[in-house]
């Protein structure tokens, strides 16, 4: 689930239909026997998406480092009858600690259907799909795409297809307007997050 942009493109052209004349029976009507899923390159076939994600992440990391030095030294000095003497020390210590948490919780409903075009069809028979739904409330735009490889076998009797039987599955979800913009830190907040080190 990505940030909803759609990237704009073209739908294959379905094969033109044969000009008859006038009859009775025509072969774009639906029929009795016929095989109303979707095989060739334009057709259409509606995909079935229905998520529901739950995620805990929590990551803990603590480091702690202590160091010690100690230095002494113990001199004599003479001369001519005369002597002196020092003894002295001297110390170095150091001590650092980084303590870090860090927890990600995220849930995810989402339940929707989509219509698809078959783009292409593979040499050994699979179908690469793809659409894309926008649906505006007030302010607010949503925007879903899709895109993947399916069986033609995984096509129900009734042109469906689960989203978990899509290969190679690219599901965006997302939009823009009101809402969206109210999720968002601020610009300020955003670059005070990547100039400050701590």
């Amino acid at each position: 689930i990505g940030n909803g942009a759609a990237a704009p493109y073209s739908y294959p052209e379905p094969p033109a239909a044969p000009v008859k004349k006038f009859s009775l029976w025509d072969d774009r009507q639906s029929r009795l026997f016929t095989d109303p899923r979707a095989l060739r390159e334009g057709d259409i076939l509606t995909v079935n998406i229905k998520l529901n994600d739950k995620a805990n992440f929590k990551n803990q990391n603590d480091r702690s480092r202590t160091a010690a030095r100690k230095l002494g030294y113990d001199v004599t000095l003479g001369w001519e009858g005369n002597s002196t003497s020092g003894k002295g020390d001297a110390g170095l210590s150091s001590s650092t600690e980084t303590n870090a948490d860090g927890e990600i919780k995220r849930s995810e409903n989402l339940e929707l259907n989509v219509a698809a075009v078959v783009t292409e069809v593979l040499p050994n028979g699979n179908l690469m799909i793809r659409g894309s739904q926008e649906v505006r409330v007030n302010y607010e735009l949503r925007v879903l795409t899709i895109a993947g490889m399916v069986r033609p076998s995984d096509i129900g009797a009734e042109n469906t297809i689960s989203y978990e039987r899509i290969a190679e599955a690219r599901i965006s979800y997302g939009g823009r307007g009101r809402v969206s913009e109210i999720q968002q830190p601020a610009y300020g907040q955003q670059v005070l997050d990547q100039v400050l080190p701590f």
